[in-house]
Formats: C-alpha cells, sequence, structure tokens
C-alpha cells in the first residue's frame, strides 16, 4: 500500500534560508521524506497565499533526496492560525473534500508543523475518523551533524494498546459497580442495563427515563448516575430533586420554573424554581406521570431551549440542566388516554431502563441484604449480622410465595432495619426472625390478590398497584374486566354496568364513561378483549 502523508507546511521550521546552508539544519518536512525505514509516496502539502515560494523550495529539495515522493499542494487560509474554531472548520472542510482510499492507501498525519491549534485540530479530526489516519510526530536527533531526526507513529485506535483497553475496562467496571452502590449484583438483565446505562451516564447529557415499580431504586440510581458524572468531572452544578405528586396547581408551576413577586396571591416575592437552581447540575423529576399538561409544555421547551419563563414573567430565564425522569405509569397508556403529552415522552425516552421490582431479581436478595445491614451498621456505629439458622430462615422465606415485596426494596431496607435494631449483641437471632416473618406477613396479607370469575389482577396491574387497592375495589375492578371482555363494545359494556345511573341522565356517553374507568387503572377496552 502507498504511504501518503498530510502536512502543514512549517513556515519557520521548514525555512531555513535558500543557501546551502539550509542542508545542515534540520527541516520537519524535508526530514521525513529522508527517513531509510519510510517511504513517503505522496506529500499533501498544506499551506497559505503567503507561502507559495517557501512551499515550492520545500518541493524542489523533496525531489532531490526523494525523486520517488510526489508533493502535491493544497492552498488552505486560516484568518487567524490560532482561532481553534476556523482551523478546526477549515481543515474539517478540507478532509471532507478530500478522496480517501484506505483499500490502496495508508494515511500519516504529521502534526510536528502548524500551531499548537493546529496540532490539537489534526488529532481531533483524526480521533472522530475524518482523517481515516495514524498520526505522525518528527523531531530533530541530538547528534549534531544529523539533520533527518526521529519519528514516531501514533494509532489513535486505543483498543490496540492493551495497557490502555485494559484501563478503560477496570474503568467502566468501577463505574457500573458504583452505579450499584457495590452490591455484587446477579440477575443478568440488570448487570446488562447497568453496564449500558454507566457508558451512557458519562457520554450522554440526553434525558434518562427510569421506569418500574415504587420502591425499585429509581431515586438512588439517579443520585448514583449525578455522583458518577460529577465524579467525572461531568457536572458543575446540584442535584435537585422532586416528586412530581406532590405538585398540584400554581404550586407546580412557581416550584418547577419560579415566579415573580405578584404573580398569584401569596407570590409576595420572586422565586427562582427548581430547574434554575438545576443549572449545571441534574434535575430528577420523580413520578412525572403526575405532571399536569401544562406543566409538560413548559418542561419539554426547558429541555429543548435550555430556557423557560418563570410564572408571571415576560423574561426568559436560561438554565442547562440535564434531566432523568422516573416513573411507575405507563406513559404510553397515559399518552393515549392523553394524560401525557406525546411529544415530552418522545424527548425522555432517547434513554429509558425498566428497573426489575425485588421479586423479579429475587437472585440478588442476598447481596442487597448485606449492603442494608452494613448500612445500619454505619449509621448505628454498631456491626450487626445474622446468626447462622436466622438467616437461612430468613432468605427461605424472603424467597418463597408468600413473600411478595410490595414495596420492593423499601420492604428489605425496613425489615432489616427492624431486626438490627432489635438484636442484641449484634447478632439476629431465630427469634427476631421468626417475629419479623410474622409482622411482613400480616403486612403483605391484606395485599393478597383473589382470583374470581376466572379474572387475576396480576394479569392486568402489576403488583406494586394491587397493593394499593383495598379488597372492595379489587372485586370491582374484576368484575368491570368480565363484563368488558363479554361485551362487544365499550357502550355495551357501559349500557350493562351503568343499567341504572345512565337512565337517570339527560344525556349518556356510556362509552366515555367506561374509558374513564379503566383509564383509572392504566388499562383500555381494546386489550382486555385480547
Amino acid at each position: 500500500m502507498k504511504s501518503v502523508v498530510f502536512s502543514l507546511l512549517g513556515t519557520n521550521l521548514d525555512y531555513k534560508g535558500k543557501g546551502a546552508d539550509r542542508w545542515n539544519r534540520w527541516r520537519p518536512n524535508i526530514a521525513i521524506c529522508q527517513q531509510e525505514t519510510m517511504i513517503v509516496d505522496r506529500l499533501e502539502l498544506i499551506f497559505d497565499n503567503h507561502s507559495q515560494k517557501l512551499a515550492d523550495q520545500a518541493t524542489q529539495d523533496i525531489n532531490a533526496i526523494s525523486p520517488e515522493t510526489d508533493v502535491v499542494h493544497h492552498r488552505l487560509n486560516f484568518v487567524n492560525p490560532w482561532d481553534f474554531e476556523g482551523v478546526f472548520s477549515g481543515l474539517m472542510d478540507f478532509a471532507r473534500s478530500y478522496e480517501f482510499n484506505t483499500q490502496d492507501e495508508e494515511y500519516l498525519i504529521h502534526i510536528t508543523t502548524g500551531t499548537h491549534v493546529a496540532q490539537i485540530c489534526w488529532y481531533l479530526l483524526t480521533e472522530a475518523h475524518y482523517f481515516p489516519a495514524k498520526l505522525l510526530q518528527s523531531s530533530p536527533s541530538k547528534e549534531r551533524n544529523d539533520t533527518i531526526g526521529n519519528y514516531q507513529i501514533i494509532d489513535l485506535d486505543l483498543s490496540k494498546y492493551d495497557q490502555i483497553a485494559a484501563r478503560f475496562q477496570r474503568e467502566h467496571t468501577e463505574g457500573a459497580a458504583f452505579l450499584k452502590s457495590g452490591i455484587h449484583t446477579n440477575n443478568t438483565e440488570f448487570n446488562n442495563m447497568i453496564e449500558q446505562l454507566e457508558k451512557v451516564s458519562l457520554r450522554s447529557s440526553e434525558p434518562i427515563l427510569l421506569t418500574g415499580a415504587t420502591g425499585a431504586g429509581k431515586s438512588q440510581l439517579a443520585e448514583r448516575i449525578f455522583e458518577l458524572r460529577k465524579l467525572r468531572s461531568k457536572l458543575k452544578g446540584e442535584l435537585v430533586t422532586v416528586n412530581c405528586a406532590t405538585l398540584a396547581g400554581e404550586n407546580a408551576m412557581s416550584t418547577l420554573f419560579g415566579h415573580k413577586k405578584g404573580s398569584f396571591t401569596g407570590a409576595t416575592s420572586d422565586r427562582a424554581g427548581l430547574l434554575k437552581q438545576a443549572n449545571n447540575g441534574l434535575l430528577f423529576l420523580d413520578e412525572i406521570g403526575e405532571l399536569g399538561l401544562d406543566e409538560q409544555a413548559m418542561l419539554l421547551r426547558a429541555i429543548e431551549k435550555k430556557s423557560f419563563l418563570p410564572f408571571g414573567s415576560d423574561k426568559e430565564i436560561e438554565s442547562n440542566f440535564q434531566l432523568i425522569a422516573g416513573t411507575n405509569k405507563n406513559l404510553i397508556n397515559a399518552s393515549k388516554n392523553g394524560e401525557f403529552r406525546e411529544d415530552l415522552l418522545a424527548r425522555i425516552d432517547l434513554w429509558s431502563y425498566h428497573l426489575p421490582s425485588l421479586k423479579d431479581r429475587i437472585e440478588d436478595l442476598e447481596p442487597n441484604i448485606e449492603f442494608e445491614l452494613e448500612k445500619f451498621s454505619q449509621k448505628s456505629g454498631s456491626l450487626v449480622s445474622f446468626n447462622k439458622s436466622a438467616k437461612s430462615t430468613y432468605l427461605t422465606f424472603s424467597k418463597s410465595p408468600q413473600a411478595t415485596w410490595n414495596a420492593n426494596f423499601r420492604d428489605l431496607n425496613a425489615s432489616i432495619t427492624r431486626m438490627a435494631t432489635l438484636a442484641d449483641g449484634a447478632r439476629i437471632t431465630e427469634d427476631i426472625v421468626q417475629e419479623e416473618i410474622i409482622r411482613l406477613k400480616h403486612k403483605w396479607q391484606p395485599y393478597k390478590t383473589t382470583t374470581q370469575q376466572g379474572i387475576n389482577l396480576l394479569d392486568y396491574i402489576d403488583q406494586n398497584r394491587l397493593a394499593q387497592l383495598d379488597l372492595l375495589d379489587q372485586l370491582q375492578l374484576q368484575s368491570v374486566i368480565k363484563v368488558c371482555q363479554e361485551s362487544d363494545s365499550m357502550a355495551d359494556a357501559g349500557r350493562k354496568l351503568f343499567n341504572v345511573s345512565r337512565t337517570q341522565k339527560s344525556s349518556t356517553n356510556d362509552s366515555h364513561r367506561i374509558r374513564q374507568l379503566l383509564s383509572k387503572y392504566e388499562l383500555n377496552f381494546r386489550d382486555l378483549k385480547q
């Protein structure tokens, strides 16, 4: 393959006078064509309008010492060779217009000549593969009479460097472990998700959507993402967290976007708002599905434009924040029902990760028990542990069908905290475990589903949602599902379910009433018919 070198003409280093004395000095572009161990088939020499004579002299000298080298001239004018943007744009345009032939030619970027800005731009454009090349660095020799000097070729494909590749893998592994709070987890799906999330957290500042049941660990994971980005100098600002379920009406607008004094009753002073507070930091909006449609519209603009209008103000405020959103809702269904903006969902759904419940990754129960014990020990200043039989009993129950773990890791944290607090001599005994098992059974007993009319509610709503329903509501929902399945349409189901109340209304819209009833449980009629 032919060897092709791209190089800027060195207006200082390549210029050593016109007399014979110039051959006694090291000149980088002439020297690289004199190397015994490297043949330059073509030199793509780049210079501005003011350096034509020097380019001609350098070309003439190269032809004299290396007649096999074809020197091609390119005129490229930089308004200011120390202006990074201008130099980068000029070299990138040059790369885009150049016809590379990687099958027959190998390319080298000579980074010895030109300003430091130009050298940095060469590096960045090569690393980004605008130039499919390796870097070539030349230098003068320490020997007094040596005008050829030395050279070194640098390949930016880091995967070829074993130590560097190992270092990157170690950093990646440490980052993933950091996101898991150092817990050694065994669930393959969860581990794969965390590995990808580690890369996304460090390489992207786009929104991240965390989904999963209440207590699955969305808030803790958002905090770890923030801490990891802060640790790697990806963020300067702070972490701002808000649960959207606590926001309503004017309070939501004011809390998120701020307000001007006098914009509403009680607004006695200006308020900056949480989006402004999160400038150059991370904003975690938990339960984003509870946010009102007006707030959703303003949030979308703030994500895309990095600016927003405080309530009651006519002047925009800028805030460069990264968003992490959390939800236990099915936002796709909420969007179909008009409860969540489709455009906002599309914007925050670029990176979406579902956190499995504790029941779905029960193989990770034991390391999480050890993690909770360690947390308790750090707070209490006393190292607490199970005795052997007590731990075996607790693990057996925890993995049994009786253990529903409705609140996921919050249930586990509460359970370990109770047992550790009651442990005399810092040892959790069999008696303490048996007492805790009774407590957990009693806690979870009301949330067990019943199967009426052949309907198992766990086939339609998640376990966490079911745990929040009274038995009366469960029975009613099973009846509604049964009627819908046996009806030809929503109107037909409405006529059956509202057979009395519909006759007392001046106008009836049975379909609308069914749609509202099902949307309360994030269900739709079509899915029930499948």
